[in-house]
């Protein structure tokens, strides 16, 4: 899953009718900007804990890596503030992103009255595709670190 083709689509899903898309198409638009995401960070704890693209890496071992990130356990781990600030503003703007976006798909998905704006939403597919290419951006010692604080529960004391 390519997450600037995720990001395309949710801006798609913006211009189906003129002026005011449905708000089947703006909740669409609003969950799959957080998708977005989600893929974009699934994506990396793949390539920097198994190996990106080549003969070298298990496929498989990068599809379970890929598979292991838990939308509940990463947006917790993004909330924690205190953990949060070791790593650098990409990586917090990130991770900031991460949490809002997915309480907003959460609206976006379940609450049966929930209303959105395409300005708003159209303001977070751009935030977005802005903080996926300040993560990218990162160190990847930095990035690495975030991936494996995301993906992996610390031992019980």
């Amino acid at each position: 899953m390519k997450p600037l083709d995720l990001i395309d689509a949710a801006g798609d899903l913006l211009k189906l009718s003129r002026g005011r898309p449905s708000q089947a198409c703006l909740r669409r638009a609003q969950s799959t900007a957080y998708y977005a995401l989600f893929h974009c960070l699934a994506g990396e704890c793949a390539d920097l804990l198994v190996g990106g693209d080549g003969v070298t890496r298990s496929r498989e071992a990068w599809a379970q890596t890929y598979r292991a990130l838990e939308h509940g356990h990463a947006k917790a781990q993004c909330e924690n503030l205190g953990a949060m600030a070791r790593f650098p503003s990409g990586i917090r703007e990130f991770a900031d992103a991460f949490a809002a976006l997915q309480k907003k798909r959460h609206e976006a998905d379940y609450d049966p009255f929930g209303q959105f704006s395409k300005k708003v939403v159209r303001e977070h597919i751009d935030t977005a595709e802005r903080v996926m290419a300040g993560f990218k951006g990162a160190g990847v010692v930095e990035r690495r670190a975030f991936c494996v604080w995301v993906l992996l529960r610390a031992p019980r004391r």
